[in-house]
């Protein structure tokens, strides 16, 4: 084992650097850009750091909100929602749905963005995006610290019902992770990567 230098706190007690360290190492993170709908019919899109893919069968994925925001409201109303792939060629429109808007605003028109219909949810999806899941809300958990302790955070977890993949992105029958040049959350307040092609390797699993 290396003998090395290390800096040491516990972040109930903070953490004493000039920012929290906690997002940026546990990255990349994918970005949950989620588009969803109210009862009004109000659409909303915006983007969430903490978002991954939890289960194969069905396929489910999740997005944590911290505070009670918009889309969690609407995810409870009408438990549908769309999850778009962020590309660089979207990382300004991304950005754009960011800001803090009143619930009537249209993000998609905020950001110069298509809403196309869902075929399965009546929630849009962003058409400029080469990948889209529309999902069903599975579940809403109020999330809690190792005392019970509520904390001020939601996790939404979806299952995808349906799937749209620009074929552009599908070689030989297989999906290219990369060609869409995804970017993906690094941390603080506005620190992302891009995946590129060359940047990609494989290892095969040893059994």
């Amino acid at each position: 084992m290396t003998d090395k230098d290390l800096y040491f706190y516990e972040p109930s007690k903070g953490h004493g650097l000039k920012h929290d360290p906690f997002n940026a190492i546990i990255a990349p993170r994918p970005i949950g850009w989620i588009s969803s709908r109210d009862t009004k019919g109000h659409i909303n899109l915006a983007p969430y750091s903490f978002f991954n893919a939890f289960c194969y069968v069905p396929p489910i994925i999740g997005f944590s909100s911290t505070n009670w925001k918009d889309t969690v409201a609407n995810m409870e109303q009408t438990r549908e929602f769309v999850w778009n792939l962020t590309t660089m060629d979207l990382a300004k429109n991304m950005n754009a749905t960011a800001a803090h808007v009143a619930p009537e605003v249209d993000e998609f028109k905020l950001a110069g963005l298509t809403a196309v219909p869902g075929k399965l949810v009546n929630v849009p999806r962003v058409g400029e995006s080469p990948v889209a899941f529309e999902c069903k809300v599975s579940d809403i958990v109020r999330l809690k610290g190792a005392d019970g302790k509520e904390a001020d955070a939601w996790l939404t977890l979806g299952e995808v019902v349906a799937v749209h993949i620009d074929k552009a992105m599908i070689k030989d029958g297989v999906y290219q992770t990369a060609a869409a040049r995804p970017i993906v959350r690094a941390g603080r307040r506005g620190d992302y990567f891009e995946i590129k092609p060359e940047n990609m390797f494989e290892m095969v699993r040893p059994d």
